[in-house]
């Protein structure tokens, strides 16, 4: 049986006061809690930033006009003695 605690890592963080504050007008507006909004935060900012640093080099070559196997062909050619 799986319960939330097997979902969620409870933490501690310390927060500013008038940041709590937005958060509950948030909160009481959208008719969420505050744990889920800043949930929600911490995976936006996530999305932002950590998968941006693994996907950096997508597409790094796509204005370069190379011809696939002669680069291949080029790179081999340097592992033989």
């Amino acid at each position: 049986m799986i319960t939330i605690y097997d979902i969620y890592m409870r933490t501690i963080v310390d927060i500013p006061k008038n940041i709590v504050k937005t958060l509950d007008e948030i909160s009481s507006f959208e008719n969420r809690s505050r744990a889920a909004l800043i949930r929600d935060a911490l995976k936006s900012y996530l999305s932002d930033h950590y998968a941006k640093e693994s996907s950096d080099a997508y597409g790094i070559w796509k204005d370069e006009i190379v011809d696939g196997i002669e680069f291949q062909r080029k790179l081999r050619s340097e592992w033989s003695d």
